[in-house]
């Protein structure tokens, strides 16, 4: 009897992405470079929020995922770290 693969859920929606089968050095430009091209890939993809969450959860440092670059994620893990801290003191305030 063969081992039976559980699917990987979490990166399904990869399959629908539009970059699918687009060269993956658009996605990790020089320092410096510009990132249009890649954002551009980006807009209007269906699962674009999905990526961004998906580098969110998984510390990207590298590369354009869901629409953003690295320092525009490091912005949202900052501001969802602000959020969780203040939810945190109001609960203990309760």
């Amino acid at each position: 009897m063969g081992i039976i693969a559980k699917p990987d859920l979490d990166t399904g929606w990869k399959d629908y992405s539009n970059c699918l089968g687009v060269d993956p050095d658009l996605f990790f430009p020089e320092r410096g470079a510009s990132t249009r091209e890649a954002k551009e890939v980006c807009r209007g993809c269906v699962v674009r929020d999905d990526c961004l969450e998906y580098a969110l959860l998984n510390g990207e440092k590298f590369g354009i995922w869901g629409g953003m670059s690295e320092r525009e994620r490091r912005r949202i893990r900052r501001q969802r770290a602000l959020d969780r801290e203040a939810v945190e003191r109001a609960a203990e305030a309760v």
